[in-house]
């Protein structure tokens, strides 16, 4: 190499070398790991943070008496779950933002007030003369529409949308047919699976719930006020199919996602608990008796948490749920009682017994343990509506406030088709979480082994 070939590799080799002293490295070395300080993460409004662990569930294998014979770990990553069921109240709120979409987007798309051009970036590296191929979207400018009126923005406005809100009795009613929201989500089984598809639902919850479960039960009243009246705001939302609940579920990421950075940031999203999760954070998780029959309580023990009165020593059931043929009262109501009412359980959860049975993710298999994973189960099926009624099975778990003692246990199953609604069916929400990094897993130093004291000794040659 030529003398000069020679300075001028050494002055390249020097201008690398100090530009890595002076720029941020190409290759970064990993942080230590640090303990998280304190014994939980801060959770979404309205949900705890349920830590990771591992719960028994009993299979569906049966000896000749009839008995669980086998049982198996199930370990569940952490995860938020919403503290109480889903609130009339709540969803209504569900129902008012589609029912002001639909007014916007209808009859009142001419008018610049209520809309912005939003820019959607291209994923295309592609340009147009110089600029990036980016495209534009109209969007509903939610500034100018109070979802926090006392009186929702479809509502102040009625007449402006003659086909969307009508009168039925005195009261504004919304066109439930006009209802609709769409919701992406990735296909699970069939021609499709794997693929983002899109389902559009109707809405609006079925009034008529109440008497179509009970035909022959003066239910009058609760079908024209139970979801409308502020006296059932903090109820139970129900009258929901599984379809209805995932698009709520959906609906909750556009409004949190625009308000919580940290829920865009992390990936998460909200969705129906699966059924484990379902049964592990009723259960309590690891502090629930490990037995040989799971989370099953053998007969002799109370199934339903009591309160014992100070005064009268009386033992009272804390769950909403039927104690006996034609007895519902004794538990404090006839029907559906607030979602806050009672106790919490270890995890902070009000009514995982009774109340409203609730929908989890899953569809319902007999067989479902046997096959499933041991780590986060969960049984995926996206069954279309006119599929046979075995396909479109979807798990229910709880028990409600019309059901015995014994289905209110956190390892009975149940199940109802997706696209059939009852009035002690609802939900509530769960989004995965960030694990929590505890002191075992910490970064830690190499252990430095003492010097021994005693002195060597060589051993004797051999003869």
């Amino acid at each position: 190499m030529s003398s000069n070939h020679k300075k001028i590799a050494l002055l390249a080799t020097s201008a690398l070398f100090f530009a890595c002293k002076t720029q941020k490295p190409i290759y970064e070395l990993p942080a230590d790991v640090r303990p998280y300080i304190g014994k939980t993460i801060a959770a979404p409004p309205g949900m705890v943070y349920v830590p990771a662990g591992t719960i028994f569930e009993s299979t569906t294998i049966k000896d000749s008496t009839n008995s669980d014979t086998t049982t198996r770990r199930v370990s569940l990553s952490s995860f938020f779950m919403d503290v109480t069921e889903v609130s009339n109240k709540q969803y209504r709120k569900f129902v008012d933002w589609v029912a002001d979409s639909v007014a916007v987007s209808t009859y009142l798309k001419s008018d610049k007030k209520y809309f912005y051009d939003a820019k959607i970036k291209s994923k295309s590296k592609i340009t147009t003369k110089g600029a990036k191929a980016d495209s534009v979207a109209r969007r509903i400018n939610w500034s100018n529409i109070d979802m926090n009126s006392k009186i929702p923005f479809w509502q102040s406005n009625s007449e402006k949308f003659p086909a969307l809100v009508t009168m039925v009795n005195g009261r504004k009613t919304l066109n439930k047919d006009m209802l609709k929201f769409a919701f992406t989500h990735v296909q699970a089984g069939g021609p499709n699976a794997g693929k983002s598809v899109t389902d559009t639902v109707k809405i609006m919850p079925n009034n008529n719930v109440w008497q179509s479960d009970f035909p022959n039960s003066q239910s009058d009243f609760l079908v024209n006020n139970y979801f409308l009246i502020k006296g059932f705001d903090n109820y139970p939302v129900v009258g929901v199919t599984w379809k209805q609940a995932r698009a709520y579920a959906s609906w909750r990421n556009i409004i949190s996602g625009t308000s919580d950075a940290a829920l865009v940031d992390m990936g998460l999203s909200f969705s129906l608990p699966t059924e484990a999760q379902w049964e592990y954070a009723a259960s309590g998780g690891e502090l629930n008796i490990e037995n040989a029959t799971g989370n099953v309580q053998t007969k002799d023990q109370n199934v339903v948490p009591s309160y014992i009165q100070p005064k009268t020593k009386k033992v009272l059931p804390i769950a909403n749920f039927k104690q006996g043929e034609g007895n519902y009262t004794r538990d404090g109501a006839i029907q559906t009682v607030p979602v806050k009412s009672y106790a919490p359980n270890v995890f902070g959860l009000y009514n995982m017994a009774g109340n409203v049975a609730e929908w989890a993710l899953d569809a319902y298999s007999p067989s479902a343990f046997e096959f499933v994973e041991d780590r986060d189960p969960v049984l995926l099926l996206d069954a279309p509506d006119d599929d046979v009624d075995v396909m479109k099975r979807k798990v229910v778990r709880g028990g409600s406030w019309k059901d015995n003692a014994t289905d209110l246990n956190t390892a009975t199953r149940n199940y109802e088709v997706q696209n059939v609604a009852h009035s002690y069916i609802g939900f509530r929400c769960a989004m995965a979480a960030p694990d929590l990094i505890t002191e075992q897993i910490g970064t830690k130093k190499m252990p430095v082994q003492k010097k021994s004291k005693k002195p060597n000794v060589q051993a004797a040659p051999g003869k």
